[in-house]
């Protein structure tokens, strides 16, 4: 499959379950407010974010195609990665406003209809898994789609819990289910939310790529590529997950053919590292900088 095409894949998928997700909110708020049900309240502020967080991913798909300009050298494609991490902000946020208001609630516990509030949270489980299942086919090693998987991930676990909060409302008049399990849902998406920030932050800050140890670069084309004495100043960073970039001085031995070494560089990167996007500074003498 080539990359356009697992692209364009990307942005379909994630479009329909954005129109899912968005759709079935606004049934879910007004039954979490006539229920009196926290983990349908939850579950409801959380798909509308989901809805807004997956039109963002949607659009970021969508910008990634716009060509590069004079104001965007790169062109767009790394919008995408601001997307992930404003979803894992997002995703963090809401765990933490679930906690405080479910603690509350097991304090001071709030009736719940055990009955709408089963059916809503069933209509809900529905929706989320045809969403889940149309994501679960993208590209999953995308930082963008894992975004917008575990936010609908999260609706998920939030209808499942729902329905058993339900459930034993109804058989044992536990009002204490709802908050709790309300709490374990949080919990479960807290980590894969900390985990989406911390790897978009990382290429947002122009990290170096978890697959390439930039101390191996040198010594590597020292021994491969004749005609090189020294590489110095290696820098390495990601445009987006796909897109790795590198920088390097090379200072060459006397009489070497700088052109045929920068090609042979830049094919010992592509083989090697599989670093396709490199730029090489050639030196005759002390570097300068």
């Amino acid at each position: 499959m080539s990359h356009d095409h697992q692209h364009h894949g990307n942005e379909t998928r994630t479009r329909w379950a954005a129109l899912l997700t968005g759709g079935f909110m606004l049934a879910e708020l007004v039954g979490g407010l006539l229920t009196g049900s926290l983990a349908l309240l939850a579950d409801a502020a959380h798909m509308l974010t989901d809805s807004a967080s997956l039109a963002l991913a949607w659009l970021g798909f969508r910008l990634a195609r716009r060509p590069a300009d004079r104001h965007r050298t790169y062109g767009f494609g790394r919008f995408q990665i601001l997307v992930a991490f404003a979803n894992g902000i997002i995703l963090f946020l809401l765990t933490i406003w679930i906690a405080v208001e479910a603690a509350r609630r097991l304090m001071e516990p709030v009736a719940v209809l055990g009955g709408p509030m089963l059916v809503v949270a069933a209509l809900g489980l529905v929706v989320n898994i045809a969403a889940f299942f149309i994501l679960h086919g993208a590209d999953r090693g995308n930082l963008n789609i894992r975004g917008a998987t575990l936010h609908v991930l999260g609706d998920l676990l939030g209808s499942v819990a729902a329905l058993l909060a339900a459930g034993m409302i109804l058989w044992r008049g536990w009002l204490w289910m709802d908050p709790l399990l309300s709490v374990l849902v949080a919990a479960l998406i807290l980590k894969s939310a900390w985990q989406l920030i911390t790897e978009s932050g990382h290429i947002l800050l122009e990290g170096t790529p978890g697959h390439l140890d930039v101390r191996e670069i040198g010594p590597d084309l020292l021994a491969q590529v004749p005609g090189v004495a020294d590489v110095h100043h290696v820098h390495a960073w990601s445009l987006t997950q796909e897109q790795t970039l590198v920088t390097l001085h090379a200072r060459l031995h006397p009489g070497s053919a700088p052109d045929e070494t920068t090609a042979r560089i830049h094919a010992r990167l592509a083989e090697r590292f599989a670093v396709e996007h490199a730029t090489v500074q050639i030196e005759h003498g002390q570097c300068r900088t």
